[in-house]
């Protein structure tokens, strides 16, 4: 038997030409159609709330409403988004990896390419 070519081994990841190791789950190369990324960004609904209730705080009390703010703003900042490994099969789409880091996401999906192009 031919031995495993890793394409990339980062961070608890693993790409081979023969499968695709994430924290919870091994996905077999041969069921994989094609690879692709996808984005979701957070909802920044909730901090622009904390921010708008600590305006009209200012009528009752200045420290609260810095206080609110300050939080709505800091909440606002701290939101990122998150970057999606989908993976397509026969079965359909699944969701394979999370993560904050783009540029990791990039190379996991590039190693995926080259695993799946090179398994022919």
């Amino acid at each position: 038997m031919a031995e495993e070519k890793i394409f990339l081994d980062e961070r608890g990841v693993k790409v081979t030409n023969a499968r695709f190791v994430t924290y919870a789950k091994t996905h077999a190369l041969s069921g994989i159609t094609s690879v692709s990324t996808f984005t979701v960004s957070p909802s920044k609904k909730g901090p622009i709330v904390v921010a708008v209730i600590g305006l009209i705080a200012f009528a009752f009390s200045w420290i609260v409403a810095l206080v609110l703010i300050a939080a709505g703003v800091a909440w606002f900042l701290s939101l990122k988004d998150e970057y999606q490994v989908v993976l397509s099969s026969a079965s359909g789409n699944e969701d394979a990896l999370t993560d904050r880091d783009q540029a990791f996401i990039g190379r996991v999906v590039d190693a995926l390419n080259e695993a799946i192009i090179h398994r022919g």
